[in-house]
Order: C-alpha cells, then sequence, then structure tokens
C-alpha cells in the first residue's frame, strides 16, 4: 500500500505539531488570568496536542474513500458503554448506522510514574466497556468493530531509565522486571492487541529536543505506525467494498 505523501512524512508533521501546540499553550495558559498551573500541566489542561495525529488519520481515511461525514473526531464521538451510559472516543467511522471503527490517541510527558497506570486503567476499561456494550448488542446492525489505540511517550531520561518493580507480596511477571516506562508501555499495548482488546496499537516516542523538528521513534516493530495505519485501511476498504 503506497501513500503520498509518505507516511514518514505525515507522521513528521504530526509530531512537530504536537510539541509546537504543547509549547504554544505552556505560554498562553494563565496569560489573561495570570494563574498558571504547576509543571507540565500548563500544556495538558490546553489539550489539541494530539490533533496532528488525528488529521492524518481522518486524512487517510478520506483518500480510501471513506467520505467526511461518516468520520467524527470533535462532536457526535460518543458510544454507548456497558458498565456506563457513554464514553467519548477521540475517532469515530460509523457507515449507514455501523460502527466501523473507534480510536484514542493518547501522549503522555513528565510525570511519568503517576501516569503510567492511569493510562494502563484507561486503556483496559475503554476496550472492557466498548466489547461487553457490543455483546449486548449496543451497535446493532455493526458487525465487530475496528478498535485501534495511539500512544506518544516523551523520550527523556526518567521514561527510558530502569524501574524497579514493587513486589511486597509476589512476584511480577519476569518481563517487568527492571522495565522503563518506556517498555512497560511497549508491553502493554503488545497485549492489548495480543489479547484482541484492540485490533492494532502505534507506540511512538519522541523527545522534547528534537520533537520539534519532527523526529519520533518507534521502539517495537509490532507497534509501528505503518503496521496501525495499514490494519485500518484494510477494514476501511473491505467497509467500502461491501457498501
Amino acid at each position: 500500500m503506497e501513500f503520498s505523501p509518505s507516511l514518514d512524512q505525515r507522521l513528521r508533521s504530526a509530531i512537530q505539531a504536537f510539541w509546537t501546540t504543547r509549547e504554544s499553550q505552556a505560554g498562553k495558559q494563565g496569560a489573561r488570568s495570570g494563574i498558571r498551573d504547576a509543571g507540565f500541566r500548563t500544556a495538558v489542561t490546553g489539550g489539541a496536542q494530539m490533533n496532528g495525529f488525528i488529521s492524518v488519520i481522518r486524512d487517510l481515511l478520506e483518500e480510501s474513500g471513506i467520505g467526511k461525514p461518516v468520520i467524527f473526531t470533535e462532536r457526535s464521538v460518543e458510544l454507548p458503554g456497558w458498565f456506563r451510559p457513554e464514553k467519548k472516543w477521540d475517532l469515530l467511522v460509523v457507515v449507514d448506522n455501523c460502527l466501523i471503527a473507534a480510536i484514542e490517541f493518547k501522549s503522555q510527558v513528565g510525570s511519568f510514574g503517576n501516569n503510567y497506570n492511569n493510562r494502563t486503567d484507561e486503556a483496559l476499561g475503554s476496550a472492557t466497556d466498548i466489547w461487553a456494550a457490543y455483546r449486548e448488542g449496543a451497535f446493532k446492525p455493526s458487525t465487530r468493530p475496528w478498535l485501534g489505540y495511539l500512544m506518544l511517550l516523551e523520550e527523556a531520561p526518567d521514561s527510558t531509565r530502569p524501574v524497579r518493580a514493587q513486589e511486597p507480596h509476589f512476584k511480577v511477571f519476569a518481563e517487568f522486571k527492571s522495565a522503563s516506562y518506556a517498555k512497560r508501555y511497549e508491553i502493554l499495548l503488545t497485549k492489548l492487541v495480543r489479547e484482541r482488546l484492540y485490533d492494532s496499537a502505534c507506540f511512538l516516542t519522541s523527545s522534547r529536543d528534537s520533537g520539534p523538528s519532527g523526529q519520533y521513534r518507534e521502539p517495537a516493530p509490532e507497534l509501528t505506525f505503518e503496521n496501525f495505519i495499514t490494519s485500518l485501511m484494510a477494514r476501511a476498504i473491505a467497509c467500502k467494498k461491501s457498501s
């Protein structure tokens, strides 16, 4: 499958937009009120950092023949859950009242120890909730929808150095011993896909220094952006042919 411009070019633009948006929001936050959140929260509370990635996916879907009216990215992104009334997803594809795809876009910059468990709980909870709702017929007449999860992590000393696992009563699984937060995320996303909680996941890392120029890394061959988008596009193309 060939793309023009290339996936690398599109991804670099999204990475660049992520960092420049964060910097802009950190500078503007509190400019009028004079009140600024502490630390990195000045950027986090502004939102919109992942919009570049959302735009890339939306553009690729449109190029595959899936029209704008059925791709939802800002409004009408709620889906019913089983354990809660509804949840907002970052991107939905709904064709002829059938749910085709739902995607989450997440990032983490700093505060690695505080936020890793939260991200893990969110990813597991969202998947468990939507599959239970699907099982109970919430999305009739939809066939099994495609679920995707894209994660961008800051590449920094605190995210890449080994972290000691806490084992006061029982031993953690071997793969987690001395695993950095970056490695923990890689393990998480790999297991989410292998357990079929998500159809595909993408894991990217980018540093605060080189990220604004579009630099990024893909630590796990199984979790590359190309694999992610190829899986999604195959689902979109199959949907188009059957419609």
